[in-house]
C-alpha cells in the first residue's frame, strides 16, 4: 500500500523519515556522493520545522519511508503569486519504478493549488535522464521568456 502525505518535521517519525532518505539522496552520485553531515542529520528537522516556507511531501510503501519531496515557497513577481520550488525529490533506490515521483509531484501541485501558487519550479542535472524523464510527463519543461535569448539557467554562489 502506498500513502502521500504533508509531512510535519516535527512529529517524530516524519523527521526520522526525512532524515534518512535525505542522507541516502545525498550519497547517490546525483546528490553529490557523500551522506548528510552529523550536524544536518541531528538539526534538519528542527530547522524545517521553523520554516513556514517548507513544504514536504512524504510517500510510504507499506509504512517503510520510500521517497519525499522538500521543496519552498518562492514569489513569482511577474505574476505577484507564490509558488513552490521542488528543492530535493528522492525516491528510494528499492522503490523504484512504482510512480512515486509522480504521485508525490501530484500531491505538491494539490498543496501548491491551495496556497493559490502560480506554478512549481525545480532545478535538474543535466545528466540525470531519468528524473528530466519524470519531470517532463508531469509537465514540467524548461523555462525562457524568448527563445531566441535561450532557456534559463541555474546558477549558484557558495557562501
Amino acid at each position: 500500500m502506498i500513502h502521500i502525505l504533508q509531512a510535519d518535521p516535527a512529529h517524530t517519525d516524519h523527521a526520522a523519515a526525512i532524515v534518512r532518505l535525505l542522507d541516502e539522496y545525498a550519497s547517490d552520485p546525483m546528490g553529490g556522493g557523500c551522506g548528510l553531515s552529523d550536524f544536518t542529520k541531528a538539526n534538519l528537522p528542527a530547522e524545517l520545522a521553523k520554516r513556514s516556507a517548507a513544504v514536504i511531501v512524504l510517500a510510504f510503501v507499506e509504512e517503510i519511508p520510500a521517497g519525499m519531496i522538500i521543496a519552498f515557497e518562492g514569489f513569482s513577481t511577474f505574476q505577484c503569486r507564490p509558488l513552490l520550488n521542488l528543492h530535493d525529490v528522492i525516491v528510494s533506490s528499492r522503490f523504484r519504478g512504482l510512480g512515486l515521483s509522480k504521485q508525490m509531484i501530484a500531491k505538491l501541485e494539490e498543496i501548491a493549488r491551495q496556497r493559490n501558487c502560480c506554478k512549481l519550479t525545480l532545478e535538474v542535472l543535466e545528466g540525470n535522464e531519468v528524473a528530466k524523464a519524470a519531470y517532463r510527463s508531469c509537465g514540467f519543461q524548461g523555462y525562457e521568456l524568448d527563445p531566441a535569448i535561450g532557456k534559463a539557467l541555474f546558477w549558484e554562489k557558495s557562501l
